[in-house]
């Protein structure tokens, strides 16, 4: 039980120092002690030192003569990753249009009638939706990739879709490209609907180059 207990730990450990570090709030170039990030987050050094291991072994850490500096996402690492998923997230769209479910098409409508809600709350400046705007973005893109019926598109584009969290939400804090952005899903979303595989292909390829685009054209 306490083997569980401690795994179940360093877990929930790992998980939050990876969006602390994804989301800019470790932010490229600051270290991170055990003995800081313990008090910080009130737990022992024990599974403090099991989620840097972790994320050393995922090059979001790296060790220093100052000890643990984050290394995070870079700009070029970014458009690496762009690179990746411009060659092959609209084969997976493809093969999503195959195998998707009914259920799995409920599910993605879902998911975009929220976008929009929280797209037009943003627009009328009842609140920063953003956080909200780009996990929907999230799971749009995870129920692609998981009802490409391929373990191996799911396992490739899943980690590098979290890994580029803080540009994501970047590019969707802007208001003209959240819109686009729900258009460009909507229309992927038909394709798939009408089990049309080479439209869905085009569609997804020209939605990752626009948002590529959007991120290139920032500071960030």
């Amino acid at each position: 039980m306490r083997e569980h207990k401690s795994i179940s730990i360093a877990d929930q450990i790992f998980e939050q120092l990876e969006r602390d570090i994804l989301t800019g709030r470790y932010p490229r170039g600051e270290v991170l002690s055990e003995m800081r990030l313990s008090t910080e987050l009130g737990v022992s050094r024990t599974p403090i030192r099991e989620a840097i291991r972790r994320l050393e072994q995922e090059h979001l850490l790296e060790e220093s003569g100052r000890g643990m500096v984050v290394v995070g996402i870079s700009r070029e690492d970014m458009l690496d990753m762009y690179e990746i998923r411009v060659r092959i997230e609209g084969r997976a769209a493809a093969r999503a249009a195959e195998n998707i479910s009914d259920e799995q098409l409920k599910e993605m409508g879902d998911i975009l009638d929220l976008q929009r809600y929280y797209i037009e709350k943003q627009e009328n400046g009842a609140a920063d939706s953003s956080d909200h705007i780009k996990n929907l973005d999230s799971r749009f893109h995870e129920l692609l990739y998981v009802s490409s019926g391929s373990k191996a598109y799911r396992d490739t584009l899943l980690p590098m879709h979290k890994k580029m969290t803080k540009y994501r939400k970047a590019s969707v804090s802007k208001q003209s490209r959240a819109v686009h952005s729900l258009q460009e899903h909507l229309a992927i979303y038909e394709a798939l609907k009408a089990r049309d595989g080479k439209l869905a292909e085009e569609l997804t390829v020209r939605h990752v180059e626009n948002a590529r685009d959007s991120i290139m054209s920032m500071e960030i």
